[in-house]
């Protein structure tokens, strides 16, 4: 049986649509405290992060403001790493490219102390030339999955997809190669599940959390506002199949209450969770999930 971990923040958002920090960090701490059944920092982060690591945090800012990992969401979580793990360097929160990270209003840091931020085009990064090939898919990898982390947390945006179905924990990784585009066909099925499975990743993955704070539930990937609803919730699980499984069901239960057709009835559901679950990676069977809600 794998756990999801469903945080929810009554007070997250304010009128004007400012988000309160306080409430942010309380779902943080709630949802990964339930997750792992500790109550103290230092012995959460250390039951599922060896020490000594590397931790990167994967975000998703191809969206812009509108519809990617807000700053202060990716480093309200670095900074807890940033306090209370014992990591050997600095906690990367990082995506493909500087541009988007600015563009979703992140402050680029790559040669100071503390929580750095920069995408792999930094002069010095970039991908290794060495082609992976695992299965179907063959890839070179930024060398901030590579080099620079020894784990990794995936927190990803939950949306729609025009292709995919849904996009989220695992999806998010395909800001990891340098030719996502090649890997679309047939609904992203099986490629999504097997840039997951290459070593690169599956080893490193230690966490998914889903921003599931707005939802963009029809006609994503993109923005639209029509289609975007707050949730204000935040799913936390180390199975990364279980996790998008259940970001799944949220986008299907919206798409239901504004009378939008089914993924499936769209032929777009996300068979990749099947073949990921086939391969070994998690759980897709929403009857071998147990979803554990708290609310802050």
């Amino acid at each position: 049986m794998s756990t999801v971990v469903i945080a929810r923040g009554n007070n997250l958002f304010s009128p004007s649509f400012e988000m309160n920090d306080k409430s942010l960090a309380q779902m943080y701490t709630q949802g990964l405290f339930t997750l792992t059944g500790q109550s103290k920092w230092k012995d959460c982060l250390h039951s599922f992060l060896p020490t000594k690591e590397k931790v990167g945090i994967k975000i998703n800012t191809i969206g812009g403001k509108s519809i990617s990992t807000r700053p202060n969401v990716a480093l309200c979580l670095a900074q807890f790493l940033s306090d209370n793990h014992d990591q050997n360097g600095d906690v990367v929160v990082w995506d493909r490219t500087n541009r988007e990270l600015q563009d979703a209003g992140y402050k680029l840091n790559w040669n100071r102390r503390g929580i750095k931020v920069f995408g792999t085009d930094t002069q010095g990064i970039g991908y290794n030339q060495n082609l992976i090939s695992h299965l179907n898919i063959g890839s070179l990898f930024s060398r901030i999955q590579s080099n620079h982390i020894s784990s990794s947390i995936s927190l990803a945006i939950l949306k729609d997809h025009g292709l995919a179905g849904v996009t989220a924990g695992m999806k998010n990784y395909f800001g990891a190669i340098h030719n996502p585009n090649k890997y679309h066909d047939t609904n992203c099925d099986p490629y999504v599940a097997e840039v997951f499975a290459s070593s690169l990743i599956k080893k490193k993955h230690r966490l998914t959390i889903l921003d599931g704070l707005i939802v963009q539930y029809h006609r994503g990937p993109s923005y639209h506002s029509r289609w975007a609803e707050k949730q204000g919730m935040l799913i936390f699980s180390f199975d990364p199949v279980a996790a998008d499984t259940i970001g799944w069901q949220i986008i299907e239960k919206l798409r239901a209450k504004k009378g939008l057709p089914s993924l499936s009835e769209e032929d777009r559901e996300p068979r990749y969770l099947k073949s990921a679950e086939k391969m070994g990676l998690g759980t897709a069977n929403f009857d071998k999930i147990k979803i554990k809600e708290v609310v802050v």
